[in-house]
């Protein structure tokens, strides 16, 4: 029996003993951590009172006679402490493992706060300058008398511009889809007003590629649902931009757009097809990854990222809708998107929501708030083709003071850029929609600017704008945007005309 209870207490000794090299090591690990300074000594009683008890163990088994149950609770003792350090090392390495981890999802959020700023400035740089390229470039096309090797390097000189924008476009799109910072809205849309629009562009890009262009409408389109009409409609142009950039002269785009009512939501399907180039059964599995082109040879011939339709996919599914593709190489491509959007009750059971009819734009009168004077000169000039007056002002404040200055009714509409010194587009705008005046409400304004993340967005429609236009604007969008909005502004006036 005396071996029993010896072989307990020398092993409660040197399980003690393993207890105290653990502490020790312990309160080294802990005592490197920030936050203790001079508390630390508080780390050492633990290990002064294991080594008070291991003495204590040493002399009981070398000048005591203990007995069987004292030798057991000497030895359940070491088995308690070490059940104690092993759970609190488990407990410190889990509540360092949780800071370490926090400590990276911080820097992560950081990081990507440092890239956002970093790609709202350098986005809003690019525009600045693309603005300037591709306005003078579709000025300077319209002058007559040029030769066609002018013409022609003209022409060359927009579609390279334009696939810049294009990338500029989708990385900041595709980072909004990646952080999360893309909300869809959730407000009424004229969905044969939407079409209409895309039609107006589409058709314009089509003829001056030498295109034939269809429009095909099956089913009663509702008259107005409930969606994010902007992303929308930049969605279906992306796709029929695509199907007429890969499609040769003397060919033919095809956009089709079917409805189908269930449970008070309508089913809407848009197909774009094309006779283009189209793609091998190989590349269709991986048409929407990031970056991923078919082959060298249609980058040069074409351009483009490989970015446009991965964004659409991920704008689709945003939606809860769908995107999918059916190509055939040498053929063409067709793109079906389809979503499901609540149908929203006309009030006076009309059959769309009181638009006003197509309007001319010739003799309006304009504002164009802008601090860039080249950017101002190519947005008169644009303005102009269309036979449209425009006053200028260089920053917010000028902007009021012209408009508050003008008698009711001198202005038909108001381009604010966003980002100038001494007063911004915001608050410029902000201050014009609470004049005491029977058309400081009503005028519209169309934020003309180059910061185009949706935050932007959401800021400007926040104080009153209208429509926000992403620098820099194509041609077509400007005069569409013009006369949607000035249509409006007479709608609500009451059908008056200039």
């Amino acid at each position: 029996m005396n071996w029993l209870i010896h072989g307990l207490i020398y092993l409660g000794s040197l399980l003690m003993v393993y207890n105290i090299i653990g502490f020790v090591r312990f309160a080294r690990r802990i005592r490197g951590m920030k936050g203790w300074g001079t508390k630390s000594w508080i780390l050492h009683v633990p290990i002064v009172l294991l080594v008070l008890f291991l003495l204590g163990y040493l002399g009981v088994g070398i000048f005591g006679k203990p007995d069987l149950l004292v030798s057991g609770i000497l030895f359940g003792g070491s088995i308690f402490v070490f059940v104690m350090y092993r759970l609190t090392r488990r407990i410190t390495d889990r509540i360092i493992e949780n800071e370490q981890i926090e400590a990276k999802l911080m820097a992560s959020e950081e990081a990507n706060r440092t890239k956002t700023a970093f790609l709202a400035s350098m986005s809003h740089e690019m525009r600045t300058p693309m603005n300037v390229i591709l306005g003078l470039d579709r000025l300077a096309l319209n002058e007559p008398g040029l030769s066609p090797k002018t013409r022609q390097q003209l022409e060359t000189i927009g579609q390279s511009g334009r696939h810049l924008l294009d990338l500029i476009n989708n990385i900041l799109e595709m980072n909004d889809l990646d952080t999360g910072a893309l909300e869809l809205k959730r407000e009424p849309m004229c969905v044969a007003d939407m079409l209409d629009q895309v039609n107006a562009i589409v058709r314009t890009l089509c003829e001056e590629k030498g295109l034939e262009y269809r429009y095909q409408a099956e089913g009663d389109l509702p008259a107005c649902c409930e969606g994010d009409e902007i992303q929308l409609k930049k969605l279906l142009l992306g796709l029929l931009d695509n199907a007429v950039k890969y499609t040769d002269a003397s060919g033919k785009v095809t956009f089709a757009v079917t409805s189908q009512p269930e449970d008070g939501r309508a089913k809407l399907r848009f197909s774009v097809a094309d006779t283009g180039v189209g793609m091998s059964e190989e590349f269709l599995s991986k048409v929407f990854e990031p970056f991923s082109q078919e082959d060298a040879s249609s980058t040069n011939r074409f351009g483009g990222s490989g970015l446009g339709l991965a964004v659409s996919k991920n704008m689709a599914e945003l939606m809860d809708g769908s995107l999918e593709v059916q190509s055939e190489k040498g053929r063409g491509s067709t793109f079906v998107l389809t979503v499901s959007l609540p149908v929203l009750e006309v009030p006076g059971g009309a059959a769309v929501p009181p638009e006003a009819e197509e309007i001319s734009l010739a003799g309006r009168r304009v504002l164009v708030v802008e601090d860039v004077p080249e950017n101002a000169e190519i947005v008169q000039d644009l303005l102009e083709l269309e036979d449209v007056e425009s006053d200028h002002a260089e920053n917010g404040q000028i902007a009021l003071d012209c408009f508050s200055q003008a008698p009711p009714g001198t202005y038909d509409l108001i381009l604010m850029d966003i980002r100038m010194p001494v007063m911004d587009g915001l608050e410029a705008t902000r201050r014009i929609r609470a004049l005491p005046r029977e058309d400081a409400g009503r005028i519209p304004i169309v934020a003309l600017t180059a910061n185009a993340f949706q935050s932007d967005i959401d800021a400007a429609l926040a104080v009153g704008m209208n429509e926000l236009l992403a620098k820099p604007t194509d041609a077509d969008c400007l005069y569409a945007a013009l006369k949607k909005w000035i249509s409006v502004s007479q709608a609500e006036k009451g059908g008056a005309t200039k």
